[in-house]
């Protein structure tokens, strides 16, 4: 049986079907079924021909050693959906903008194809995060779980009025606040949403959850670093007037009920992304947001 790769993405850049296309022909030239799904297949502009195989939308791969990703961190995150329950790893190629996730950028491809040819790629396992909202005080009612690679956070669904909600941790209350707002947030996920409401970046392989308020009317409203095995709540204070939404990863969401509490524990499943360098997460930040480091003379004898 070929080797197979699954292929997931989305772009609107014209550079984009180029890149798609080198990928593809330097796997396939080496007898490397490429699988992916037929509309976005058809969008980066791939050919039926031999050994590329389609999908059907919703259809979950089998029996492929990697997902390629052409796209930004959005993209990376819908195929974290799609491949987390398989184990299969993830190689993220950005065609956005920041894409903290991804591995390489597009004019990266043919090196990326040949890390691919050679099976030369490690594995690293991102944690995440279990979601579950509740009614019902003492006799809870479940009405939604799910899970977050980046964060999940609570926010206001209207602008003019601000949350009530009160954060809970190993079962103890914290502080209640008048907010927009919280994310909690993996290592992961510290340079995108959490990052942007405030929150320190974390290093990936840190253990740790993140609680970042967003907005918050009080003295103490400062960004949190918890244990992983930290168990968090927070409550939306019943008859409070603003409504809330539940989001994770930016992704999917769920509107709260008043009175409504959300759970947040890390997950026992991660994701898996593959690499192909070996540069150290300083070197990612440094050119992710184009640090200067300038006068650096590197470590003394």
């Amino acid at each position: 049986m070929s080797r197979r790769i699954l292929l997931i993405g989305h772009s609107r850049r014209p550079e984009a079907f180029d890149v798609a296309e080198r990928l593809v022909s330097a796997l396939t030239e080496q007898g490397i079924t490429v699988v992916g799904f037929a509309d976005e297949l058809t969008a980066f502009g791939i050919q039926e021909r031999d050994h590329v195989v389609t999908l059907a939308e919703g259809t979950l791969p089998q029996g492929c050693e990697l997902a390629v990703v052409l796209g930004g961190d959005g993209t990376i995150l819908r195929a974290a959906e799609i491949c987390r329950d398989t184990g299969m790893p993830l190689l993220g190629i950005n065609l956005g903008h920041v894409g903290f996730l991804a591995e390489a950028e597009m004019e990266d491809v043919d090196r990326i194809a040949g890390g691919i040819i050679e099976r030369s790629w490690s594995v690293e396992e991102r944690a995440t995060l279990e979601v579950v909202a509740s009614s019902g005080g003492n006799d809870p009612t479940e009405l939604y779980r799910g899970w977050a690679l980046n964060e999940a956070s609570v926010e206001k669904a209207e602008r003019e009025r601000m949350l009530e909600l009160t954060v809970e941790i190993d079962g103890r209350p914290l502080s209640t606040w008048g907010a927009d707002g919280v994310v909690i947030a993996t290592p992961t996920g510290s340079t995108a949403y959490a990052f942007s409401a405030g929150g320190p970046v974390v290093w990936p392989d840190t253990e740790a959850i993140l609680l970042v308020p967003i907005s918050a009317h009080a003295l103490f409203a400062r960004p949190l670093v918890l244990s992983p095995a930290a168990r968090l709540a927070v409550e939306l204070v019943p008859g409070a007037q603003g409504k809330a939404v539940l989001w994770c990863d930016g992704r999917r969401s769920f509107d709260l009920p008043d009175g409504a509490r959300i759970d947040v524990v890390a997950s026992a499943k991660p994701v898996r992304l593959a690499r192909l360098s070996s540069a150290p997460f300083t070197d990612r930040l440094v050119r992710k947001f184009d640090l200067s480091v300038s006068g650096w003379r590197g470590s003394r004898a």
